[in-house]
């Protein structure tokens, strides 16, 4: 992944925005990422498939439901926090 520095992204905008649509390009601040550009056509797919997998756990939720698989909310809420469902 390419990679600037902010100034550098402010500076070479026009660029940056190239080589977005051939790779996304990483955007540092003091050294650190703070944003990365993609082309419009990435972040599309990207949000199709967020879609996908939103469909996909609500259509596994609702078969849950159906064969009875169902946890009281205080589980629920520990298996959450403990990032099963990232």
């Amino acid at each position: 992944m390419n990679a600037l520095s902010a100034n550098e992204a402010k500076t070479h905008f026009g660029d940056m925005l190239l080589k977005a649509q051939r790779a996304p390009v990483q955007i540092n601040k003091n050294g650190k990422p703070v944003a990365v550009v993609i082309s419009a056509e990435d972040y599309q797919s990207i949000d199709e498939l967020k879609l996908q997998l939103l469909q996909a756990r609500m259509a596994q939720a609702k078969a849950d439901i159906a064969a009875g698989n169902l946890i009281d909310g205080e589980s629920f809420f520990d298996e959450l926090e403990s990032g099963k469902y990232d």
